[in-house]
C-alpha cells in the first residue's frame, strides 16, 4: 500500500494523547487508592490534560488531509453499525470530550467527579484503541493486517509513547511520579517490541492466497506477465503500492526497529538516573520519531491482490 501520511500522523499522534491519558488517570487513581501522593490538580492532571487533547486535536486535524470532501467528514459517522471507521470518527471527539471534562474537574477541584468523568474517559480511550486498530485489522484479504496482533501494536505502542511523555512530562510538575512512569514507559516499550517483532516474523512468512493462475483462471504452470497492460501509472499502480526500493523498505524497518526500541529505553534508563529533562525529552521525541517510520512500514507492508496485476512496468 502506498502510505498517506495524514493517516500516519493520525494514529500516532492519538496514541500518545491516550497514552498520556492512561498515565493521569493512573496517577489519580494511585493517589485515590493512597499509593502514591496526590500530585499537583491544575500544574500536573489539568496541563497534562490539555497536553493530551493537543495531541488528540493534532491528529484529528490530520485526518482531515485524506478526505476528498472535508466539508462531508460528518458523513463518516453514518455507517457506525458496519464500519470500524465510523465508530472511531464518533469515539475520538467523545473521548476529547471526556479528557476536556477531566481537566477541568481537576481544575475545579472536583476531585470525585474527575474519577467518574475518569473511568468514562477510560472505556473511550480503550474503545477508540480498539476501532483504530480494527479498522485495519478486519481487512481479511491484506493478510499483513488481518491479526489481532495489529489492534495489540497499535495500543502498546501508543501507550508506550503516552508513558515517556508522561514521565518528561512528570519531572517538573509532579516529581513523586518520574519513577514510575519511568519504569512503566520502559516495560511498555519493551512489551511493544515483543509482540511488534511478533508480527514481522509472522508477515514473513505469509504466503499469498492469490497467483497468477487463481487470478486470470488459467491453470497453466506457467504464467509469466511481460507488460503493465497500460502505458501510463494510474490510482491503481499509484495508490496501492508504495514506489520504493526493496533497499529503502528494508531501510525503514531497521530505522523503526532502533527509533522506536533501544534508542528510547537507552535515553529514558539514563535519563531516570540522572533526572535529565533533557534526556527524556528526548526520549519521547526519538520514539515519536521512530513511530512516524513504523506506521508507514505498516502501510507499505500490506500487499494488495490488486498487485498481481501490475508487477511488470511497461
Amino acid at each position: 500500500m502506498n502510505p498517506a501520511f495524514s493517516v500516519i500522523f493520525l494514529t500516532t499522534l492519538i496514541g500518545v494523547g491516550q497514552g498520556l491519558f492512561i498515565a493521569l488517570y493512573a496517577a489519580h487513581l494511585l493517589a485515590l487508592l493512597g499509593l502514591i501522593a496526590p500530585s499537583d490538580s491544575y500544574q500536573f492532571h489539568t496541563l497534562g490534560s490539555a497536553l493530551s487533547l493537543a495531541f488528540l486535536g493534532c491528529g484529528l486535524f490530520a485526518s482531515f488531509f485524506h478526505l476528498g470532501h472535508p466539508e462531508r467528514a460528518w458523513r463518516a459517522a453514518t455507517m457506525w453499525r458496519t464500519s470500524w471507521l465510523s465508530r472511531e470518527v464518533i469515539a475520538l471527539p467523545f473521548f476529547m470530550l471526556a479528557v476536556f471534562a477531566y481537566g477541568a474537574a481537576h481544575f475545579f477541584g472536583w476531585q470525585s467527579a474527575a474519577t467518574i468523568i475518569g473511568g468514562i474517559a477510560l472505556i473511550l480511550c480503550i474503545t477508540l484503541f480498539v476501532c483504530t486498530g480494527m479498522i485495519y485489522g478486519c481487512i481479511k484479504f491484506l493478510q499483513e493486517w488481518a491479526t489481532p496482533l495489529t489492534i495489540v501494536n497499535y495500543t502498546l505502542l501508543g501507550c508506550a509513547s503516552g508513558f515517556t511523555l508522561a514521565t518528561a512530562f512528570s519531572l517538573p510538575t509532579a516529581p513523586a511520579l518520574v519513577t514510575i512512569f519511568g519504569i512503566t514507559a520502559i516495560v511498555l516499550t519493551l512489551a511493544s517490541l515483543m509482540t511488534r517483532l511478533a508480527s514481522l516474523a509472522r508477515n514473513a512468512r505469509l504466503k499469498p492466497r492469490s497467483t497468477l493462475q487463481t487470478a486470470t483462471g488459467i491453470r497453466h504452470p506457467h504464467i509469466v506477465q511481460k507488460a503493465q497492460g497500460s502505458m501510463g501509472g494510474s490510482f491503481n499502480t499509484r495508490h496501492y503500492f508504495h514506489g520504493k526500493s526493496p533497499l529503502f523498505f528494508r531501510s525503514i524497518k531497521w530505522i523503526f526497529l532502533l527509533l522506536v526500541f533501544p534508542l528510547p529505553l537507552l535515553l529514558l534508563s539514563n535519563g531516570l538516573l540522572h533526572a535529565s529533562l533533557l534526556l527524556l525529552g528526548t526520549a519521547f521525541v526519538v520514539q515519536y520519531a521512530g513511530l512516524i517510520a513504523e506506521r508507514w512500514f505498516f502501510f507499505a507492508q500490506a500487499n494488495h491482490p490488486q498487485n498481481l496485476y501490475y508487477q511488470q512496468i511497461s
